[in-house]
């Protein structure tokens, strides 16, 4: 587990090992939600990366009438 310090301007910085670890890089937005009493940071991705993301998911269900 990382630690960092909130500056007086209330940013902080990733760990270099985090950053390297999700890919980050300078400039990329993230998504900030607060759950708990705990924040989640969720890097916003290029709609291209999701590409074949859901590969081999089951189709094959009952769909409800009024979602056809």
């Amino acid at each position: 587990m990382q630690t960092v310090t909130i500056s007086t301007k209330f940013q902080i910085v990733i760990p270099k090992v985090v950053r390297n670890n999700l890919g980050l890089i300078p400039g990329q937005k993230m998504q900030v939600i607060e759950h708990d009493g705990r924040l989640e940071l969720i890097p916003e991705r290029d709609i291209l990366e999701l590409r074949g993301f859901a590969k081999g998911i089951d189709t094959n269900f009952e769909r409800e009438g009024d979602r056809v």
